[in-house]
């Protein structure tokens, strides 16, 4: 047998449900996978922030709960200048994209250290520490003239 079965009841056998028979089939590396997700999926836009390319377009997924969206405002920083202030914003950023771990228990705590590595390359080194107590320490390097690295 699978680990994945679609099983059909009702009359007639005319509706189907799935079920998972393994517990791993989910496995792997979940929390590198939700901060992968949170930080480089882009965030809509508050009304109060400026679109880097003149447009009104605020980006984001339609489909954002209000409380909890998804991803980050990092896209706002696209054009930036290489400034600390621009260090400090994609800290905030990223702070803000990950804190959703904390409200949901998945972690006690988030750092995040935001550096220029080199000319154009903007550096994040994130630290999660579990709330069972384990961490796990996480780089993140992109180019900013926006070749990935």
């Amino acid at each position: 047998m699978s680990d994945i079965a679609t099983v059909w009841a009702g009359p007639l056998q005319a509706s189907g449900d799935w079920q998972i028979a393994a517990p791993d089939l989910l496995s792997g590396n979940d929390l590198q996978t939700a901060v992968l997700i949170s930080i480089f999926s882009d965030r809509t836009a508050l009304p109060s922030d400026t679109i880097p390319d003149g447009t009104t377009d605020p980006r984001g997924w339609w489909g954002d709960a209000a409380q909890y969206p998804v991803g980050s405002r990092l896209w706002l920083l696209s054009r930036a200048k290489q400034t600390r202030e621009t260090l400090q914003a994609a800290q905030s950023y990223i702070v803000e994209a990950l804190k959703w771990l904390i409200d949901d228990d998945i972690a006690a705590a988030v750092d995040v250290i935001c550096e220029w590595s080199k000319p154009t390359l903007l550096g994040a080194r994130i630290v999660v520490l579990r709330t069972n107590g384990t961490t796990q320490a996480m780089n993140f390097a992109w180019a900013w003239n926006q070749h990935a690295v």
